[in-house]
């Protein structure tokens, strides 16, 4: 049985399931928009590792230990599948699914 809006229509919900690093701008919309704790920010490196941000994530005084900043999976268990985080991506970089697959949700 599908799941159901407040009004009874069909809904199928699409959780996220993957972001592109290469895509992603680390513009944060897709955080801000998120109630859930989703996705985090971080900062990705000249060698491409993954560095964790300190204090604010929109301070720039930590530009010398990263090349740029990308949206990760913070918590993918989390994920209701409302769509939010797609819709204000500017650069499409999100892949989405309506059955994640139960392994991809414990890596």
């Amino acid at each position: 049985m599908e799941p159901l809006t407040r009004d009874g229509r069909n809904w199928a919900p699409e959780y996220l399931i993957a972001i592109d690093p290469e895509k992603c701008i680390g513009c944060g919309r897709c955080f801000k928009v998120c109630g859930r704790k989703v996705m985090s920010l971080k900062g990705m490196t000249e060698d491409g590792e993954l560095v964790a941000l300190e204090g604010d994530a929109d301070d720039d005084d930590d530009d010398e230990e990263f090349e740029r900043k990308i949206m990760t999976m913070g918590d993918a268990g989390n994920c209701i599948g409302c769509g939010a985080c797609s819709r204000v991506c500017p650069r499409a970089c999100q892949t989405h699914s309506s059955a994640p697959p139960a392994l991809e949700l414990a890596a």
